[in-house]
């Protein structure tokens, strides 16, 4: 049998904040991209990426979003917009949106049409104010369900989803199957990484008499050549 290499043990009560980040977001990956939408009082259009984000329940359909602080602990817009309005629109991020979602992420002031900036189109939302992206491959509509501040420097943003725009072609509208693929998504990694997700495989959970079948015929039988 193989050795297996050892671990690196780090304790994060003698780390630091930025060697705490570095270390969560290169082991949590690849972690799905929000690209949010949110409007200000003056209906203001903000748009910014975070892939501290996730879904959590489906009953109630819960989504959450981790939102830092600028560095002089104020609030970031979609922050900000979303408690004053309660609202924000989640577009998932494929490959071809890549380049505009990252200019959507540079760190203009505030009054800046990021959408208009990276030449995407806004959609007016439907059960909420905030504008979806057209050119997202699907988009969830938020009401604001929970905000927990975590420490001074973030917060996390829960919103429980309203309704969801998929693209045509991507969903079927019986089934409610969407087709992963065709939804070509974009993971963050750490530092400046990403990763795409057209390398796929289905793994069908087993049943309890399933997984003792396989352990009586022996490592040959998982399939997969491992």
């Amino acid at each position: 049998m193989t050795e297996r290499p050892g671990h690196v043990h780090f304790d994060f009560a003698a780390l630091g904040a930025r060697d705490r980040y570095k270390l969560l977001i290169g082991t949590v990956i690849p972690r799905p991209i929000a690209f949010v939408t949110t409007v200000d009082r003056e209906g203001r259009v903000n748009a910014a990426p975070y892939s501290f984000f996730n879904c959590l329940s489906s009953d109630p359909a819960i989504l959450a979003l981790g939102v830092e602080n600028k560095a002089d602990m104020s609030f970031k817009d979609t922050a900000a917009n979303v408690r004053e309005t309660e609202e924000f629109t989640v577009n998932i991020v494929d490959d071809a949106l890549l380049d505009a979602m990252n200019v959507c992420a540079v760190p203009f002031p505030p009054g800046v049409d990021e959408l208009a900036a990276a030449g995407l189109t806004a959609v007016p939302g439907t059960h909420v104010s905030c504008p979806r992206i057209l050119e997202a491959p699907a988009s969830l509509e938020c009401r604001r369900y929970l905000t927990l501040e975590v420490g001074r420097s973030r917060e996390i943003i829960m919103g429980e989803v309203l309704g969801v725009f998929i693209r045509e072609g991507a969903v079927d509208a019986v089934s409610k199957h969407v087709d992963q693929r065709l939804m070509d998504a974009i993971g963050r990694l750490g530092g400046h990484g990403y990763a795409r997700t057209r390398d796929q495989f289905d793994l069908p959970t087993m049943s309890v008499e399933e997984w003792e079948r396989r352990r009586a015929d022996g490592p040959s039988a998982s399939g997969r050549g491992d």
